[in-house]
């Protein structure tokens, strides 16, 4: 049985043994460029807060167009209007969870 394990383990060590060697040529990456907050700070969106007597009304801008509208009512839950495909139409969500749920199995507990 140990015979066997260790031929199977070096099985999947053998593909580094075969590698390619490394070429010669090879050039040295370009350094990141630096982080400025002045730069940063036009990636954040825009939020443009509205309070009314029934409910608050919280725009998000980005590039100078809206993409989503939070809602909270005075009573009751708050819910978002989104444009997924950009055309200016948005569509009511509860919540900004997709409902997609992958399937998970328990294989093992402690």
């Amino acid at each position: 049985m140990r015979i066997l394990s260790l031929l199977i383990f070096a099985g999947f060590a053998l593909p580094v043994f075969a590698a390619q060697p490394v070429p010669a040529n090879l050039e040295p990456l370009s350094p990141p460029p630096e982080f400025t907050p002045e730069a940063a700070a036009g990636d954040e969106p825009e939020v443009t807060i509205v309070k009314q007597t029934e409910l608050t009304v919280e725009e998000y801008r980005s590039g100078g167009r809206i993409y989503m509208i939070k809602v909270t009512p005075k009573v009751g839950p708050p819910y978002y209007l989104v444009d997924d495909r950009g055309d200016g139409k948005f569509a009511r969500q509860e919540s900004l969870d997709s409902g997609f749920r992958p399937p998970r199995w328990i294989i093992k507990t402690f």
